[in-house]
């Protein structure tokens, strides 16, 4: 007699490929697959991509991305979901509305460059991103570069900061963590409402291959939002992972190599 299986959680990663498999879509599957709920996803944009960085990106059509949404939102459903790499207005506007229409906790990664400097979000599609897939976010999480990019803030401190998650969360997330692992020291996140403060801190470990951080993170977070748990539980468990992954990381090609999303099962 068969013994029936509990179902994992299920999240959704709305994300671009990245054919060399540190971040994106394959580094968000990663992450879902580590903690322990079933990934599932919707490609909006292939990369050609490797350590080096990003030598080519094709949007995929509004429609085929709405098509997977509806695919899987209205027979298998999801209990969190995560945007990533969305590099059009017309796929911004596309995903915001999608999202508005759905009745579960939204993590939002503003993607606008990658780890080797390259650009991946239009300009003409950064109005959008404020205006419209913002507002839709339970928690969003930019790091400096993407601060600057939606804020014009140029974050050096703490003070910084704060002035930088006000100015996110006036466009209409319920929290931000602003990511201050681009800053000397330690690795120090602010997560906030407007309210509450949460100074996430971690060692900075002495590692080059960081490639699909900011990726796993959202990821992560989304995790714990689609097992229920608060917003502040979810990011401090991410922050954990995330941190895991990083001093865990490993040389791969001729450049940057990713985190270890599967730190936690290797042998030590």
């Amino acid at each position: 007699m068969a013994i029936p299986t509990a179902v994992p959680p299920r999240v959704l990663t709305v994300a671009g490929s990245d054919s060399g498999g540190g971040a994106g879509i394959q580094a968000d599957l990663k992450t879902m697959l580590a903690l322990g709920t079933h990934g599932m996803s919707v490609l909006t944009a292939v990369t050609a991509q490797n350590s080096l960085g990003v030598q080519g990106a094709w949007d995929l059509p509004v429609e085929a991305v709405r098509a997977q949404y509806r695919s899987v939102v209205d027979d298998i459903g999801i209990q969190a979901v995560k945007t990533g790499m969305l590099s059009s207005a017309a796929l911004v506007d596309a995903v915001a509305g999608l999202l508005a229409g759905t009745d579960a906790p939204v993590v939002v990664d503003p993607v606008g460059v990658s780890k080797h400097g390259d650009a991946l979000l239009a300009a003409e599609a950064l109005d959008s991103v404020r205006t419209k897939l913002l507002p839709t976010a339970t928690v969003a999480t930019p790091n400096l570069d993407e601060v600057t990019q939606l804020t014009g803030i140029t974050v050096t401190d703490a003070r910084g900061m704060r002035l930088a998650a006000a100015e996110v969360l006036s466009y209409g997330p319920r929290w931000v963590v602003i990511k201050g692992g681009h800053l000397p020291g330690e690795a120090v996140d602010l997560l906030t409402d407007g309210s509450e403060e949460h100074w996430l801190r971690a060692p900075r470990h002495d590692n080059r291959h960081t490639h699909g951080t900011g990726c796993t993170l959202a990821s992560a977070i989304a995790c714990g939002l689609a097992k229920g748990h608060d917003v502040p539980t979810a990011v401090r468990g991410a922050k954990a992972y995330v941190t895991g992954a990083i001093e865990a990381g490993f040389a791969l090609g001729g450049g940057i190599g990713p985190v270890d999303h599967g730190w936690r099962t290797r042998a030590r």
